[in-house]
């Protein structure tokens, strides 16, 4: 991590900041590859350090070869002030990790140092993703399709959709997957126009739409893909539904370019939706960015700020919810090239009749 390390420095430098402090596991895991549920670092040109407890002394050991690891033996300020890591009176901090009582606690403890807040300070370093990020995301999201794969034939009018969503969560690790990146969403017949409905209990009808949204992390790295299946014979309006939707995430795939503003690709997918006669119903982002979350930069919005950028890696995902009827959504997580995406996705965005 030198050369992202001397990145970060020199925004520090352009900032004022003698020393960051980062609280953020994921930035921690992206920065050193330490997976511990309990870590600080502090970074500064003349002495920087990953500091955790006792728990992860070895584990430590083999996840942390780019800087010093420290055994904190009471609080993590209480060991930054008596092993002198601190360097210089001015100590920034992740303005949107650290609580503003936690913030006030730093400064009583550290006399004589200046707390700066800075809000997204590692953003524009993680956005854009090296080859070995992308091939941990890649193999994240193969192992997704293949989970994917093996549990459609599992649904039947005797499952449920917890149950569904329970084998997907098994499957992902018995594949080699960490975790899931998020809980996997399985909803059907009306509940799958609920965008983020937590899989119930309920088993699965004939003629209805099922929503499946799943992903995994691999090497720290995170995988989002939906697709949107048939059990049995549906009515005409849904299967209409599902193509549109299809055509409009196809419309955002093939449009999408570097240097484009991520709000003008939602306006071109939005459009084609408004113009099908369903824009009132699609109403959250085109998508966002992946890496070490699975929710960050870019942000594909009607007022996202943020630009595709070659090696930036996120969702499109359009979808339309027809509230009391069903719902439709397709999602890939794409790489930007130089002159437009690959999906990581392979399996059929055809419409699969169980």
């Amino acid at each position: 991590m030198s050369q992202e390390l001397e990145s970060l420095f020199r925004k520090m430098f352009r900032l004022g900041v003698d020393t960051f402090m980062v609280s953020d596991l994921h930035v921690i895991r992206w920065l050193t590859g330490f997976s511990g549920s309990n870590a600080r670092v502090l970074l500064n040109r003349h002495h920087s350090a990953l500091f955790t407890d006792f728990r992860y002394g070895e584990q430590v050991k083999h996840e942390v070869d780019s800087m010093e690891s420290v055994i904190i033996q009471n609080s993590f300020v209480d060991t930054f002030v008596d092993g002198g890591y601190l360097q210089g009176k001015k100590l920034g901090i992740q303005a949107e990790q650290v609580t503003v009582y936690d913030a006030g606690q730093l400064g009583e403890k550290l006399k004589g140092v200046d707390i700066v807040p800075v809000h997204g300070f590692f953003d524009e370093f993680r956005e854009l993703k090296n080859e070995l990020e992308i091939a941990w995301m890649k193999q994240a999201a193969a192992i997704s399709e293949k989970v994917f794969e093996e549990i459609l034939p599992l649904i039947s009018t005797e499952a449920t959709e917890a149950e569904i969503a329970a084998e997907i969560s098994y499957r992902h690790k018995r594949y080699g997957a960490e975790k899931d990146s998020f809980d996997p969403i399985v909803a059907s017949g009306i509940r799958s126009a609920l965008p983020h409905a937590k899989p119930a209990k309920k088993t699965f009808s004939p003629g209805n739409l099922i929503v499946i949204d799943m992903g995994c992390v691999c090497n720290g790295y995170a995988s989002d893909q939906t697709r949107t299946v048939a059990f049995g014979r549906i009515p005409d309006e849904a299967r209409k539904i599902y193509e549109i939707t299809r055509e409009a995430q196809q419309l955002g795939i093939e449009a999408a370019r570097p240097g484009m503003p991520a709000k003008e690709l939602d306006a071109l997918v939005r459009s084609y939706i408004d113009k099908s006669g369903y824009g009132e119903f699609f109403g959250h982002g085109l998508g966002h960015g992946v890496g070490v979350e699975v929710h960050e930069k870019p942000r594909l919005g009607k007022t996202s700020e943020d630009y595709l950028l070659s090696g930036s890696v996120f969702t499109i995902e359009p979808g339309i919810y027809l509230p009391e009827k069903f719902g439709v959504r397709i999602e890939d997580t794409v790489v930007m090239g130089k002159s437009g995406v690959a999906p990581f996705q392979r399996f059929t965005k055809e419409l699969i009749e169980l």
